[in-house]
């Protein structure tokens, strides 16, 4: 009885372990591609359960079958058209759509399609660079240049042996000189931008001193005629006293020596601490003061 139990319970796991050689399953995402001895027996597209025979008859492998992407990754400097050295970076959108042709032609997954196809789109770029200039490089033309890129890529894998992918989309990310050339153009702009800052400046300060030349000789022209006209005003002023004086004088001359000596102490006692010795007794300045001037006449009307 024991014995029975255990041949159906290993003929059970038997068929389970046949069962489970024979089944797989395909995923959405990828390619199932049944080998029979090595060779490619079918290619199975859809997503599900399938059946096959057990190893060593057959195997399955799978291929992805979902947009890849392959960035550039060789630093290696390009010529353009006037033998300027360029690095560039790119990156190409790919599939695979013939996975038979792709296996034959290119390997078995997609580590080998993207190595091959990193040479061929690296010599078309190189290829379409020799040809424009960097100028066309960096301006709307990379459209153009990226356009032909991948025109020459596509007929590259279509050839006389299929590789079995479709190339979607060829871009550039990054289009720069070589470091060596960078620092050299960054130093010839540094020193260009300079050259223009001392330009302005010198320019500024010209037309500061312009201006503050210009601006001293109009205050000394102006203080010049300003004080023309006070000297004119004051000429004439001290002109219009002196008649009014002669005038008032030739009236009464001893009023006016009375009028001239008042204006004499005044100048000379002007401070309080203005000290004179002379003799009063004698001197001739204060006679007005000892009574000696006479009366002073009244004008006549």
């Amino acid at each position: 009885m024991n014995n029975r139990l255990g041949l159906y319970i290993s003929s059970i796991l038997v068929l389970l372990a046949l069962a489970s050689s024979m089944l797989f399953v395909v995923d959405q995402r990828q390619f199932g591609v049944v080998y029979a001895l090595g060779q490619i027996k079918e290619v199975i597209t859809q997503p599900g359960l399938n059946i096959k025979l057990p190893p060593p008859f057959q195997n399955v492998n799978y291929i992805d079958k979902r947009l890849l992407t392959l960035d550039s990754t060789d630093t290696e400097p390009m010529l353009t058209a006037e033998k300027q050295r360029v690095v560039i970076d790119w990156y190409v959108r790919w599939r695979i759509t013939d996975p038979t042709e792709y296996i034959r032609n290119v390997g078995l997954n997609e580590a080998a399609g993207a190595s091959q196809l990193n040479r061929v789109v690296r010599n078309a770029f190189q290829e379409e660079i020799n040809k424009r200039t960097v100028k066309e490089l960096l301006s709307l033309k990379r459209e153009e240049l990226t356009a032909d890129v991948k025109t020459e890529v596509l007929d590259k894998v279509r050839g006389g042996k299929p590789w079995g992918i479709d190339v979607v989309d060829v871009r550039i990310t990054r289009a720069d000189y070589v470091d060596s050339i960078t620092e050299s153009v960054y130093r010839r702009m540094e020193a260009e931008r300079k050259r223009v800052a001392n330009e302005l400046r010198s320019t500024g300060a010209a037309e500061g001193e312009k201006i503050r030349a210009d601006a001293d000789r109009q205050r000394e022209v102006t203080i010049a005629n300003a004080y023309r006209d006070a000297q004119k005003i004051k000429g004439e002023g001290d002109a219009e006293a002196a008649r009014i004086y002669a005038e008032a004088f030739g009236r009464d001359p001893q009023f006016a020596q009375f009028y001239r000596s008042l204006e004499a102490y005044k100048a000379s006692f002007a401070k309080k601490n203005d000290v004179m010795v002379l003799d009063p007794s004698s001197s001739e300045f204060f006679k007005v003061f000892r009574g000696q001037a006479g009366a002073v006449s009244t004008p006549k009307k």
